[in-house]
């Protein structure tokens, strides 16, 4: 098995890492690639939707993504302790009607020894905006990388 660091335990500056790298890798919409950061077994809560294991996860973002147009989303850390992270995170996508959204959440992150994330449990609430009232614009200059995003 390869491992994908940080590893945990983690600290400050490792946590803070693994979330800007989730980021990262959920900004390029590519199910596949964000895929990688899951074990083979890992249990999902997303809403009201359950998954399990890499392939359901790849259908779930194609699916996503094909809705949420546009997509641009934010992390930031909120706590960690051991193999554990939790994150509040934002992002902005419209549908196929043009109509668009902010959704806000929180995710539960558990990670196995070799990085890899074995649970994730997000809520989310979707708010419908106008268009003049986006606040993400793809993914963050990395200069605001690591930054909080304020809530409003």
């Amino acid at each position: 098995m390869t491992d994908r660091p940080p590893l945990p335990p983690f600290t400050r500056e490792t946590a803070a890492r693994k979330v800007q790298a989730a980021e990262d890798a959920w900004n390029t919409r590519d199910p596949h690639k964000v895929a990688l950061a899951y074990s083979e077994d890992s249990v999902w809560r997303n809403r009201d939707t359950f998954l399990t294991g890499r392939a359901a996860i790849v259908a779930f973002l194609t699916a996503k993504w094909e809705r949420e147009r546009e997509y641009a989303l934010r992390k930031d850390l909120w706590a960690f302790d051991g193999n554990r992270i939790a994150v509040r995170f934002q992002y902005e996508c419209h549908d196929a009607d043009g109509q668009w959204w902010r959704s806000y959440g929180n995710e539960l992150w558990e990670f196995d020894e070799h990085g890899l994330m074995t649970r994730r449990e997000a809520s989310i609430n979707d708010l419908p905006i106008d268009e003049t009232e986006r606040r993400i614009f793809g993914p963050p200059p990395e200069a605001e990388q690591g930054r909080s995003f304020p809530v409003q």
